[in-house]
């Protein structure tokens, strides 16, 4: 059995803010869920997925800006899960170490996940943006956050009705 030391922090930003995304589709089970910001960075959307022009969220440095996410406490078993399912051993992601702000001002070091393999002019789905805004609502996020989620422009469907 792993005991707390063999637990990390890991900060989400994207589709893993989703209840459902994180705990059913990815099999995690956090220790503790708590709100964060990571300053220093900004949330974008130019991770290519799939044909036209979609992309999923992805992290970039940007002094002066913030990205609300949240911290999940996971074991180092559930890390190593939550590498394969991002593709970190295909490269898709790369684990960061980073410094995450806590609503009470303290301060937490955690990991999250960053791609290079980057292409501008992305924009999220309707679908992909939909969870995470609906996961940071799960999260407790705060509203004008949420907002500003919503206001991202979205990327035309490419799939065609069968």
């Amino acid at each position: 059995m792993e005991s707390a030391t063999d637990t990390l922090w890991y900060f989400a930003y994207g589709s893993n803010l989703h209840d459902t995304i994180f705990r059913e589709r990815r099999g995690m089970s956090a220790h503790s869920v708590q709100r964060g910001w990571l300053d220093g960075f900004r949330l974008c959307f130019n991770l290519p997925v799939g044909p036209g022009e979609r992309g999923v969220a992805n992290v970039e440095p940007a002094p002066g800006t913030s990205i609300c996410g949240a911290l999940y406490l996971l074991t180092a078993t559930d890390c190593a899960r939550l590498d394969r399912s991002e593709g970190v051993h295909a490269g898709t992601y790369v684990r960061i170490t980073v410094d995450v702000r806590i609503d009470d001002g303290s301060r937490c070091g955690a990991f999250t996940y960053r791609s290079t393999r980057t292409r501008e002019g992305r924009k999220p789905s309707a679908r992909y943006l939909g969870l995470m805004i609906d996961g940071a609502r799960q999260r407790g996020l705060p509203d004008e956050y949420v907002r500003w989620l919503g206001s991202f422009e979205l990327a035309h469907d490419e799939r065609k009705a069968v």
